[in-house]
């Protein structure tokens, strides 16, 4: 905050006497209208993600994650038993509301409830998932979900050749925070990371243009949206600078 000033008459940011870190992510369930985000069970989980993520066309899903494709049910269920399973990364599971079928699937990390960060990635969506309405209502509930436990700072990075990952981070209403080059290597080729992140102060606004895209009044009959999300995340971040 400019003003801020110590004894030294160097100046410093705001003060966070008495903040309270918060809990880790806990296994909940995230209700919303189209999809239900529960905690991974590979046992329950496995065979009906290994079968959406296995629906796709090509591979081209797989291109920017740092595991996979997996060629059998069997070694992506080791996959998932191997890397899952712990508390950081958390993972979670995207369900069909009305199905209960599994559609994709996302986690927390690098979780820092002492400074009040944790980041979204792993993010696999289905084809079934892709770019609709499910998808962002998936991300929202986890965002939501995130600053609700009082985190500070909500993180999406991704390979910065990721085009689709920056688009949508964006879409979200993530402040571009710029890229650290040569940061990764993985499968045996280097990735230069793009930053977004949404900070507490922001997430009110954000949150009130989610739930306005949201609202079932603001899709037509054909079940195209009226206004776009991009327009609503923009016009509230205009209005806090």
């Amino acid at each position: 905050m400019a003003g801020l000033t110590n004894e030294f008459n160097q100046p410093i940011s705001f003060d966070v006497t008495g903040w309270v870190p918060p809990k880790r992510p806990q296994n909940v369930v995230l209700e919303g209208d189209d999809v239900r985000i529960v905690p991974l069970d590979v046992t329950r989980d496995a065979a009906q993600l290994f079968q959406v993520f296995c629906a796709a066309e090509n591979d081209a899903n797989w291109t920017y994650l740092p595991y996979g494709p997996f060629r059998t049910e069997a070694s992506f269920t080791d996959w998932l038993d191997t890397a899952c399973r712990g508390d950081d990364p958390k993972f979670y599971t995207i369900q069909d509301r009305n199905t209960n079928h599994a559609l994709g699937i996302a986690s927390y990390l690098r979780i820092d409830p002492n400074n009040g960060v944790i980041e979204i990635g792993h993010i696999h969506l289905s084809s079934a998932l892709q770019q609709t309405r499910s998808a962002t209502e998936a991300m929202v509930l986890m965002m939501r979900y995130a600053f609700d436990l009082g985190y500070r700072r909500y993180e999406w990075k991704c390979d910065a050749l990721n085009l689709p990952s920056r688009a949508a981070a964006q879409r979200l209403g993530l402040s571009y925070n710029g890229v650290f080059p040569q940061a990764v290597i993985y499968k045996n080729r280097n990735r230069d990371t793009a930053w977004y992140a949404v900070v507490a102060d922001d997430w009110p606004a954000l949150n009130t243009a989610f739930t306005q895209w949201l609202d079932p009044a603001n899709f037509g009959s054909d079940g195209r949206q009226i206004k776009g999300l991009s327009q609503l995340t923009k016009s509230v971040l205009r209005n806090l600078i």
